[in-house]
């Protein structure tokens, strides 16, 4: 018996919709956060005065913590107890938020920025393995569902909000509002989500594992994310990767010798492949919401709050197909859900590609958005519980980590990627009016062919097993 789970493990009809909301409203945040600041950059630098190199860093900053520390994260859920560590996750997230909406200078933004990341790198993991260790059986296909939506839309929704804020209220406005959000869910997991068990047996940490899987994710992270604008042949750069590369062969050559690894071989052999895809799926998310607003403010000439506001159609296809895909994968299997979304997804990025400067709203946008949202949201959902298939209750914080990382380190190396092929064919356009379209056309199908790369790896790796909702 798993004596690291919630007291309250059986059926999720026992269970509630309560614990549900909770966490699915602290995923909800942890997304949020990651998109949120895109349509205010340019209101943030001209407010705090900030060169474009310290502007960056008040994405990367949350992105850097987030991305590196989730694996340890996870892992310290399932030591020393989920909502324990939940807790803690939304205690530093919310005290981060507000640091951030007060802010008085441009350091004391990205530290807040980082210290965010280093909040949701603790709730992340520890809110989706309670999910899954507190949901069972055919519940849980629901509850994924759920967690998918919201994560679906919480990328479009921080666009929405973004834009909204910015304009009507200014750019602090970004960060207050959702702290009493973060405030709320503090308020509420001790009253609906049960207490942990015992503390698990296995106490033990894998110290030299912990420190070099994550100093390799921060090394590459950092690359990742500051490559494409400092240059790739920068000897920042290339140090930066080149360490991460370092550290990882070390991070396999100790797990191989650790007796109590951070990552046990079971973990990947029950879902390494599925994270895989999560890669590349990540890289499609984060390029897609970063390029989306800018394409059109930049181009189709939309103010931040028209920017916002045109994510609805997007939020919502992500919401109802998320909600909607238990049922195509209960009758014609996960693999063959999760692939007909990446084709979707594929599709709607293709279309969105033809897009130029006089795009209109309907052909241009709308169009191209629900058959995204409607891929997004499907994939999504059908590759976190192939991501998490056959975990037990002792791993389940570390499953959790390890889908969120995955996700992360795909998003900066898809956002590196897909910056290098919009530079490079902006560069290539000698018309100005024009440049800017060519290179965000070539971005989105950069962000198609590798949704199409994920559902060409998906349908060679995966199995086909009917998900059991």
């Amino acid at each position: 018996m798993d004596t690291s789970s919630p007291a309250t493990t059986g059926p999720a009809t026992r269970v509630g919709v309560g614990p549900l909301a909770v966490l699915a409203t602290a995923q909800f945040l942890v997304v949020l956060s990651t998109s949120i600041v895109n349509v205010a950059l340019p209101a943030i630098r001209s407010g705090l005065g900030m060169s474009p190199a310290a502007l960056s860093w008040v994405v990367n900053a949350y992105l850097l913590a987030f991305g590196a520390l989730l694996l340890p994260g996870g892992r310290a859920a399932d030591l020393f107890g989920r909502r324990r560590v939940l807790l803690t996750g939304l205690s530093v997230f919310a005290l981060a938020t507000l640091a951030a909406g007060l802010v008085p200078s441009a350091a004391t933004l990205i530290a807040a920025r980082a210290a965010q990341g280093v909040g949701a790198a603790l709730l992340a993991p520890a809110a989706l393995s309670l999910l899954l260790v507190m949901y069972q059986g055919p519940a849980r296909g629901t509850a994924l569902g759920v967690w998918g939506a919201v994560s679906g839309a919480g990328g479009a929704a921080g666009v929405l909000l973004s834009g909204v804020l910015t304009q009507v209220s200014g750019w602090p406005a970004v960060f207050i509002a959702t702290l009493p959000v973060a405030l709320a869910v503090l308020a509420a997991v001790p009253r609906l989500v049960p207490p942990d068990a015992a503390p698990s047996t296995r106490t033990r940490i894998d110290l030299p594992g912990t420190a070099t899987v994550t100093a390799a994710l921060v090394a590459l992270t950092y690359g990742l994310a500051t490559g494409g604008r400092t240059g790739w042949t920068s000897p920042v750069i290339v140090g930066a990767l080149t360490a991460g590369v370092v550290l990882l062969g070390a991070f396999w050559w100790i797990e191989r010798r650790s007796p109590d690894p951070l990552i046990p071989p079971r973990i990947l052999r029950a879902v390494g492949r599925a994270n895989l895809v999560m890669v590349l799926l990540g890289a499609v998310w984060v390029g897609l919401f970063y390029y989306l607003p800018l394409y059109q403010q930049q181009v189709l000439g939309y103010s931040p709050l028209l920017a916002g506001l045109t994510q609805l159609p997007m939020a919502a296809a992500i919401t109802l197909a998320s909600a909607l895909a238990p049922r195509p994968a209960r009758r014609y299997g996960r693999r063959a859900t999760l692939v007909t979304g990446l084709i979707l997804l594929t599709a709607g990025l293709a279309w969105l590609a033809l897009a130029g400067a006089g795009a209109g709203f309907v052909t241009g946008i709308l169009g191209p958005s629900v058959l995204i949202g409607a891929g997004l949201g499907t994939a999504f959902v059908e590759l976190t519980a192939a991501s998490t298939d056959g975990v037990t209750g002792r791993d389940a914080g570390l499953a959790g980590g390890l889908v969120n990382t995955t996700r992360q380190i795909g998003g900066a190396l898809g956002l590196a990627i897909l910056t290098a092929v919009a530079t490079t064919r902006t560069d290539q356009v000698a018309s100005a009016p024009h440049a800017l379209a060519a290179g965000h056309r070539a971005a989105f199908l950069g962000a198609a062919l590798i949704a199409a790369l994920a559902a060409l790896l998906a349908q060679t790796t995966l199995h086909n097993a009917s998900a059991q909702r």
